[in-house]
């Protein structure tokens, strides 16, 4: 079986997570440099059958797109073109920067570990992976 790879992007770091091969647990993959995200996932879909991809859509509190969103889209549209044989889904990613925030204070992360941003950018990945894992499933049952 395929994976689920989720992609928090960013202007200048990009935060990947995955799935094992069930699709069953999203797994903190890595933190890129936007401007080798292609070379990467590139090399990553090499060795590892993807098949879906989940890119984090940014929204504000009344449900209208962020600001940022003017920058995920270029990227979802390269994405599709480099991929195309890899659907692309967009997913609501509010909240997954505090989440992960949270997540990595709750572990007793030390203060230098909280203020590492590729490491909440991966975090964040993790979380957007998973509540859409969950979404689906939701989704399947009803």
């Amino acid at each position: 079986m395929s994976r689920i790879l989720a992609i928090d992007y960013g202007q200048k770091r990009v935060g990947l997570a995955v799935t094992d091969e069930l699709q069953m647990i999203a797994n903190p993959l890595d933190t890129v440099h936007s401007k080798d995200i292609f070379d990467y996932l590139h090399r990553y879909a090499q060795s590892h059958e993807i098949g879906t991809f989940v890119v984090g859509l940014a929204k504000n509190l009344n449900n209208s797109n962020a600001e940022s969103v003017k920058f995920i889209k270029p990227f979802v549209q390269r994405l599709k073109k480099e991929f195309p044989d890899i659907p692309v889904e967009l997913y609501d990613e509010r909240f997954t920067s505090k989440m992960a925030q949270q997540s990595i204070l709750a572990a007793g992360a030390k203060k230098k570990d909280r203020r590492n941003k590729a490491l909440i950018d991966k975090i964040s990945a993790t979380i957007l992976l998973q509540s859409f894992m969950q979404d689906r499933e939701w989704r399947r049952s009803r």
